[in-house]
């Protein structure tokens, strides 16, 4: 027999397979703040210039999932297969140190967008901005460095407003 205790944390037997609805978004910041909206707009895609579209996606991805934003998390993984990235390499993204089949130069992204993404967490070691910057030239790293920043910021905004994926 299930007791209204277990019911609350495992559901009813009716419906157990059934999707749980996100909570409810808390406010529209393309509606309440359209100017900072467009701003960010303008600021993602001026982040994006000169990368590699697939490696933007799994930084975008990466962060995304750090910062828990399932509506980033979902539109990025969404765009990186659209790309063409390999879904077992968005899945593992993680691992990614456990797994072979990122690059040395996605590796040393991946690195830089945890330090960036987790600034509390002792900053941007010199070691990690070392390898990103032997992997990229200066300009790149500069556009790799405003992408971090710019996704981080989405992620925020995300969170905090509760925006979540469309339900498949």
């Amino acid at each position: 027999m299930t007791t209204t205790n277990e019911t609350a944390a495992h559901g009813t037997a009716q419906g157990e397979d059934a999707p749980v609805p996100a909570p409810a978004q808390r406010l529209a910041m393309h509606r309440l703040a359209p100017e900072y909206y467009s701003a960010m707009i303008a600021v993602d895609r001026a982040s994006r210039t000169g990368l590699d579209p697939r490696l933007a996606e799994l930084v975008k991805v990466h962060a995304s999932m750090i910062n828990g934003c399932a509506f980033c998390i979902d539109m990025h993984a969404t765009d990186a297969a659209k790309g063409g990235e390999q879904d077992h390499r968005l899945i593992s993204l993680p691992a990614w140190r456990e797994t072979p089949w990122f690059t040395a130069k996605e590796r040393a992204a991946l690195a830089l967008t945890e330090s960036v993404t987790l600034l509390t967490q002792g900053h941007v070691p010199d070691a990690v901005y070392d390898e990103a910057a032997a992997h990229f030239e200066e300009p790149e790293l500069a556009q790799l460095i405003a992408l971090i920043a710019t996704i981080n910021a989405w992620n925020r905004i995300g969170v905090t407003s509760r925006l979540s994926p469309a339900a498949k």
